[in-house]
């Protein structure tokens, strides 16, 4: 058992975060199984728990079954711990867990935390992990006091409190699971107040956990060396340019396409106030960035606005986030690279600074893999589901897709009534858009040498 173990971990850190999900999701449908969890005191099927756990653990949102109708307040907070687990990722608490019981963080706990927040070096990495905890706790606490504010007027002090360190987790962890109303956050949809802390959480959570280090670090530089806003900007790292500036254009520019396309549409925000048009709008751009809330009904979307959603879903968020899809930063090293062919240039570069050709390399592979992915995925459930007696179109069997690849869970309604295949397909791509495609592809494949041969260049005719 030793030597299989060490054949199949030994160099490979990503097979090791695979297989730690895989134990947690595993745990997690377990314990839902259990008649406790369910509020009619009986098992719930075992396919339903499964992808209940895997949509908790790759912190989708994706259910089969109405997350505050079914679940017990012990199935709750299994899910609660399932979307802390896996927003986070079950190294940290590992780690957390080691230092607690004053146990030595090794090498290969170092390289698997590495791998898990997608960094360049192993150095200073349990640092980075106190950190990191510090700032989610804090500002998940923050988001908590602030939603309580609204759901103990409704629910009571407990019950009130206890909604909002859910859904401040929740919505910090981008899993868009809610318990406030069988129609998530519809009844809710120009609540400004709601809507903002939400919205605040999510964008938080998505941002990467690179850049908040990366901003507190220039904020601090800033007032101890009196630095005007613009100086503050140019020392931030070009990650956190890029990040920073795809995340408001992909932002603003999903907002406003929404509220174009949906002011006049009655099914979603065609009735509401300015105010409504504008949270509804806002909230819809904010959860396709893959939190999983919605405040408007996705089914009676137009067709234009479900387009959009997917486009947005496919690219996510941030990385080293909570965020899934592909990241707003692979999207931008593909967009800046065109460019500096448009412009006849030999190198790719951007804030006048050069992105390398192996970062290149990378999101070229994260893209057409993903790609790739959501177009299999889309055939296999085209098929799966061609005879259900709820017919599910093309584009809402694509919209499921991309939200599952994406770990979005928004859903234009077909999720219940998935075919028992199809159900297991989405739990495959919701497991995939957690670990990522790429990430999935190189555990599978034998580590290269590193001394390898260069062959001769020969020029070929694109375009």
């Amino acid at each position: 058992m030793n030597q299989i173990k060490e054949k199949i971990f030994k160099n490979n850190p990503t097979r090791v975060i695979i297989f730690g999900f895989l134990l947690v999701i595993l745990i997690g449908t377990s314990l839902l199984c259990l008649p406790i969890s369910s509020q009619n005191g009986k098992s719930i099927h075992v396919l339903d728990a499964l992808f209940t756990a895997t949509s908790a653990t790759c912190v989708t949102g994706l259910v089969v079954t109405n997350t505050m109708s079914q679940w017990t307040a012990f199935g709750k907070f299994i899910i609660f711990c399932l979307i802390q687990t896996g927003g986070l990722g079950f190294m940290t608490f590992i780690v957390l867990g080691s230092l607690a019981l004053h146990k030595k963080i090794t090498l290969s706990d170092r390289l698997l935390i590495k791998e898990s927040y997608n960094q360049n070096n192993i150095m200073g990495m349990v640092k980075y992990i106190k950190k990191i905890m510090f700032g989610t706790f804090l500002i998940e606490s923050v988001g908590a006091i602030l939603l309580s504010f609204v759901f103990v007027p409704m629910f009571g002090l407990t019950k009130g409190i206890l909604y909002g360190i859910f859904h401040s987790v929740s919505a910090f962890c981008n899993a868009g699971f809610d318990i406030m109303s069988l129609d998530s956050l519809v009844p809710y949809v120009d609540y400004a107040f709601m809507n903002l802390v939400l919205m605040f959480l999510i964008i938080l959570g998505g941002l990467g956990f690179m850049v908040w280090l990366d901003t507190i670090r220039v904020l601090k530089l800033k007032y101890q060396k009196k630095w005007s806003f613009k100086t503050a900007i140019k020392r931030l790292s070009l990650h956190s340019k890029i990040v920073y500036l795809s995340t408001f254009l992909f932002l603003f520019s999903g907002m406003l396409l929404f509220f174009l396309w949906e002011s006049n549409n009655p099914a979603t925000i065609g009735n509401l106030s300015l105010k409504g048009k504008v949270l509804g709008s806002a909230m819809q751009s904010v959860t396709v960035r893959t939190a999983g809330f919605n405040s408007i009904d996705q089914g009676a979307m137009t067709e234009v606005s479900k387009f959009v959603s997917i486009l947005l879903m496919f690219v996510g968020g941030s990385p080293g986030g909570t965020a899934g899809g592909i990241k707003t930063v692979t999207l931008s090293v593909l967009w800046i690279a065109v460019l500096s062919v448009v412009r006849g240039s030999n190198h790719t570069h951007v804030f006048k600074r050069n992105i390398s050709f192996l970062t290149l390399q990378k999101a070229l592979a994260v893209f057409f893999i993903s790609l790739a992915t959501v177009l299999l995925m889309t055939l296999l459930l085209s098929f799966t589901e061609r005879n259900m007696s709820v017919a599910h179109s093309f584009m809402d069997i694509l919209f499921e897709t991309v939200s599952a690849l994406g770990t979005t869970g928004i859903t234009t309604g077909i999720t219940p009534h998935l075919s028992s295949m199809g159900r297991i397909l989405i739990i495959i791509a919701m497991f995939m858009g957690r670990i990522g495609p790429i990430s999935i592809a190189m555990a599978l494949t034998k580590k290269q040498n590193k001394y390898q041969l260069q062959y001769a260049e020969e020029q070929i005719i694109v375009g």
